[in-house]
């Protein structure tokens, strides 16, 4: 089980496109990846579980322990490469002593790290960005380098002279700009590949053009120079309550849903019960109702056109159902909801 981690040396470098792009490309090759992503997180798990075909998990110093950490990410055990994507910049963090950094979660994990650097601008300065960050923290492995937007083959053939020259960490990629690259943000960052009707394609295009650009085969080589780390205590079983129908609303207006979750819905006996908030017009017989974050707003006129749903979970709700609603969920269940200019009644 190879593994390494894929950061920065600050957010919006690309990093979450090249991780679903290493994804996509390394799945091209028939290598079996495993995602995770440094968390909390949706949409961008959302983004790598498309790419590999597999739950990405987050790993979240904020809401688990590190035996927790450890336990999750023992469930890459069965694939060939796991892929950690981090968050921010490799050193950010809240802790003064990094403690819930990007850094700490690749030395937790005994993770190389692979440095992806927005070299936009930059020629020589890029040495000194380098040498600081295996200075600051020695025992981090850097291992590999891939720089990001690109202005040209002039650009990146100056970059790898600077870095071969004062550096002694090997340049692996050298992505350039290109529109086919970008994924469509929006006020809270990527557009969910639920909302997304040709994210598979764009996910293999995106994988076609990093195969391109970046040295899978050294890659691969970092990853399995990885040594594992300890393997976690596996916790007790839940309880098994069978024959319990819980129902989750799955759409294009919600989908942030911790795949971890799910999975223990079902290993405590419950069956998960699809719904599509946006055609279903009947619900189903169940005993629960889940309805996680999403984006609610950007969908108001086809939640509030299927009255017939929108009055079936009002009823059940009324009636006892037991509910639990968070973020978008919640918001669909109001009176109504109001974006710009205008306003669309919701659940009630």
């Amino acid at each position: 089980m190879g593994h390494f981690l894929i950061s920065a040396a600050h957010k919006s470098s690309g990093k979450t496109t090249i991780s679903i792009g290493l994804c996509a490309a390394l799945k091209q090759k028939n290598h079996t990846v495993q995602a995770f992503k440094k968390g909390p997180d949706y949409i961008d798990p959302m983004w790598l579980s498309k790419a590999t075909r597999r739950p990405c998990y987050n790993l979240d110093f904020y809401t688990m322990e590190r035996e927790e950490i450890l336990q999750t990410f023992s469930r890459g055990h069965n694939a060939q490469i796991n892929l950690i994507e981090g968050n921010k910049g490799l050193y950010d963090g809240l802790d003064l002593d990094g403690s819930n950094s990007n850094a700490a979660l690749a030395q937790l994990l005994q993770a190389p790290v692979v440095l992806v650097i927005d070299a936009q601008g930059m020629t020589r300065g890029i040495a000194p960005l380098i040498l600081g960050y295996q200075a600051f923290e020695p025992s981090i492995n850097i291992a590999g380098i891939i720089l990001n937007k690109l202005g040209g083959s002039r650009h990146e053939s100056k970059l790898r002279a600077v870095i071969e020259h004062y550096t002694s960490v090997p340049v692996i990629g050298a992505v350039h700009r290109n529109s086919e690259l970008k994924i469509l943000e929006r006020h809270l960052g990527l557009i969910p590949s639920n909302e997304v009707s040709a994210a598979e394609q764009h996910i293999k295009v995106v994988g076609q053009l990093i195969a391109q650009q970046v040295d899978l085969n050294k890659l691969v080589a970092i990853a399995d120079q990885a040594t594992l780390p300890l393997a976690p205590v596996v916790p007790a079983d839940y309880p098994v309550a069978p024959n319990v129908k819980i129902g989750i609303a799955m759409d294009a207006a919600f989908g942030f849903y911790y795949p971890d979750d799910l999975e223990a819905f079902a290993h405590a006996g419950a069956e998960l019960v699809p719904i599509d908030t946006l055609r279903d017009s009947t619900l189903p017989a169940i005993d629960g109702l889940f309805i996680g974050g999403g984006f609610p707003e950007t969908h108001m006129p086809q939640l509030s056109g299927n009255r017939n749903l929108r009055h079936a979970i009002a009823n059940a709700i009324e009636r006892g159902l037991p509910v639990y609603a968070e973020c978008g969920g919640l918001m669909y269940l109001t009176r109504s909801i109001a974006w710009g200019d205008k306003k669309y009644d919701m659940v009630g």
